[in-house]
């Protein structure tokens, strides 16, 4: 049985999702959620890619079942461990030969599959449709350490639409934004997983996202959702230079030295080599305050370059300090700003 897109997304919170390509090609950007359960791996789909080009499409079948045969219980096996009451939702790349082979030999296994129709291909090819779709968005802007994630968390608080770019990207932007966290998605599947928050947004309603560059770490925002965000709307938050050095202290100084100084070597030029030698002498001798002054030397520099180009964007400016805590939130101040000039 195969299933429209459409279906698709309708079945799969009650249907698990097995992605029989390769794991190779799971790893480079899958389904969020989709469990790999390969028909051929690596290996195995490139020697009957090879038999295709060479022998033609039936002697790649041939191979390909030749290859599949001595671990196909296996295979089934985990099929059963993944299905919920024994059904399961199954892609490949086009929604081809790979899929409707898994499903053939699901149903004389016993188990009940759905095979997207176009396959993973139809998904990107959706995702990608979605990033160019009109998003009202806000963004939260303001110099490194102004704690712009956690006023984003605010924001959730107050019922507010956010997306966190960050979190998607595993990343938090900087040359140190890797530091004491795990291996970053590819740039196909950060997208994913952000077209699957997208998913979630009533388009109608503001959409509030942190102040980003295209790319956040080692992946890229796409295209057409970086144009509307480079035009949108910039909320400004202004925080002194000391918070913001202990907010980043408290931050960071849990981190490897070591792996600190690798990361500080990767702005060497930008940072001037005499900055960099100053504060890598304060960093080896422990004293964080001090390198990290330094740094939001260069930081705050670039940040001010890149906001004169957007002035026309900000929208308003909100102070924040720790001493406030009387004061309406930072949150429900820039919503009131928001909401004025969404009413003009």
């Amino acid at each position: 049985m195969t299933t429209t897109l459409e279906e698709f997304f309708k079945l799969r919170d009650q249907i698990p999702t097995a992605d029989v390509r390769s794991e190779g090609e799971f790893q480079s950007g899958h389904v969020p959620g989709s469990i790999s359960i390969p028909v051929l791996n690596d290996q195995e789909r490139k020697a009957v890619g090879t038999d295709y080009k060479r022998k033609g499409k039936e002697t790649a079948i041939e191979t390909g079942h030749a290859l599949v045969a001595p671990r196909l219980h296996e295979m089934m096996e985990q099929a059963k461990s993944v299905a919920h009451a024994n059904e399961l939702l199954v892609y490949c790349w086009r929604g081809g030969l790979r899929s409707e082979k898994f499903c053939d030999f699901a149903t004389n296994a016993g188990i009940k599959t759905r095979r997207l129709q176009g396959g993973y291909k139809t998904y990107r090819q959706f995702a990608l449709q979605t990033f160019s779709k009109p998003y009202r968005l806000m963004v939260v802007g303001g110099k490194t350490g102004s704690g712009k994630t956690e006023i984003l968390e605010q924001l959730k608080a107050h019922g507010e639409q956010v997306i966190d770019l960050e979190f998607l990207a595993n990343h938090k932007g900087s040359a140190f934004g890797g530091l004491m966290r795990g291996k970053q998605p590819t740039t196909e599947q950060f997208q994913n997983n952000l077209f699957e928050a997208l998913m979630k947004i009533d388009i109608d309603r503001r959409l509030w996202i942190e102040d980003e560059s295209m790319s956040i770490g080692r992946v890229f925002i796409p295209e057409g959702f970086w144009q509307q965000k480079a035009a949108a709307p910039v909320m400004q938050v202004e925080m002194n230079t000391t918070e913001r050095i202990e907010r980043l202290v408290n931050e960071y100084s849990p981190a490897d030295r070591n792996e600190f100084l690798q990361s500080m070597e990767k702005i060497t030029e930008r940072l001037g080599g005499q900055n960099f030698n100053a504060a890598k002498e304060l960093l080896l001798k422990g004293d964080w305050h001090g390198t990290i002054e330094i740094l939001l030397y260069y930081y705050d520099k670039t940040y001010l370059y890149s906001l004169g180009k957007k002035k026309s964007q900000i929208i308003g400016t909100v102070e924040w300090a720790s001493n406030q805590s009387n004061q309406p939130s930072v949150a429900e101040r820039m919503i009131e700003m928001a909401q004025s000039f969404q009413q003009r």
